[in-house]
């Protein structure tokens, strides 16, 4: 699912500003997501924790929608028709249902629990993505990665990737992105990232060795979850600046817990998110709206879906400006 509301905000990613922290005692900073209800024929309602006033960046993982458990018999599920992607890599994840995805790209795939799916719309692609009939309930995450500058034009392409699950003591990892807990995920990135699903057995406690150059996200779906010395409740994020070494997750509750974990290092270039658009200045937003709207071949067109094309919606009044994340003190 990307980002089709109505009337978007402007989303700003920027520099970060953090100094690293001791290894035995990570500050945890907790974001909390605010409710956004996407348009289109089948309306969802998504809890967004990136961007945020308080953090918009974590590595180069630039926007974060949490959905579910949706009951597609009542509402329908998800039809996002056609809709084009500047300047990034989507990241597709869910923990229940299935998306069919089409691109313009030719690709042809679907999206399933445990199955990670990476699509990279540098220059221009556009994409489809419905709930199949076999989905009884829908539920994932959605997850957008910044492409640096030397890649922001980089050429359409797609990458599926199941991995294998890592069992340790009181958890199980699926690591899609980068490594962790000595597994190693193929999928190609354009900078340093992680990714990874984590379930964690009731009131067990797990810690992990991770790189202290990765700044990190804790993304809980289901159960407390305890990061360090700080409570997660479900939809939470926990956010871990650079320099720990290892992190300390600890379930309290008496169910199985579930969580993402993201990182990566600082992403140090300033951009602005507009739409399913990251450029690096207002106009090219504007031009990148413009062509999608002309129907330019920079985003190709997506065969299978119907031939609706989801149009974009209007530019704010003002300019689209850069901000980088707010320092911490």
């Amino acid at each position: 699912m990307s980002n089709v509301e109505a009337k978007p905000v402007e989303m700003r990613c920027g520099t970060t500003t953090d100094g690293t922290r001791p290894t035995d005692a990570p500050q945890v900073d907790v974001l909390t997501p605010r409710d956004v209800p996407l348009g289109g024929p089948r309306a969802m309602t998504v809890r967004r924790t990136l961007p945020q006033r308080a953090r918009t960046l974590i590595g180069a993982w630039c926007f974060a929608d949490h959905y579910g458990p949706d009951d597609v018999s009542a509402t329908g599920g998800m039809d996002v028709p056609p809709h084009p992607h500047t300047g990034l890599q989507t990241v597709s994840w869910l923990f229940s249902g299935e998306i069919e995805h089409r691109d313009s790209l030719g690709s042809h795939a679907f999206v399933r629990p445990g199955e990670l799916n990476l699509m990279t719309g540098g220059h221009g692609i556009s994409h489809s993505e419905v709930s199949t009939t076999r989905t009884a309930v829908l539920h994932g995450v959605q997850l957008w990665v910044a492409l640096p500058a030397e890649h922001r034009d980089a050429e359409r392409d797609f990458q599926h990737h199941a991995p294998t699950p890592v069992h340790v003591a009181g958890a199980e990892i699926r690591v899609f992105l980068g490594s962790l807990a000595g597994d190693d995920s193929p999928v190609r990135t354009f900078t340093p990232l992680l990714g990874a699903e984590i379930l964690l057995e009731p009131r067990a406690t797990l810690t992990l060795a991770v790189d202290p150059g990765f700044e990190h996200g804790l993304l809980v779906d289901q159960g407390d979850v305890r990061m360090a010395d700080t409570l997660l409740r479900p939809a939470e994020l926990g956010y871990v600046p650079t320099g720990a070494d290892t992190l300390t997750l600890t379930n309290e509750s008496d169910d199985t817990a579930r969580a993402v974990l993201l990182g990566g290092t600082p992403f140090e270039e300033e951009i602005v998110m507009w739409w399913n658009f990251i450029g690096r200045t207002h106009e090219d937003i504007v031009r990148a709206r413009e062509e999608w709207e002309a129907a330019s071949d920079r985003f190709g067109t997506v065969d299978g879906h119907g031939g609706f094309r989801l149009p974009a919606p209007a530019l704010p009044n003002g300019v689209l400006s850069p901000r980088g994340n707010p320092a911490r003190h």
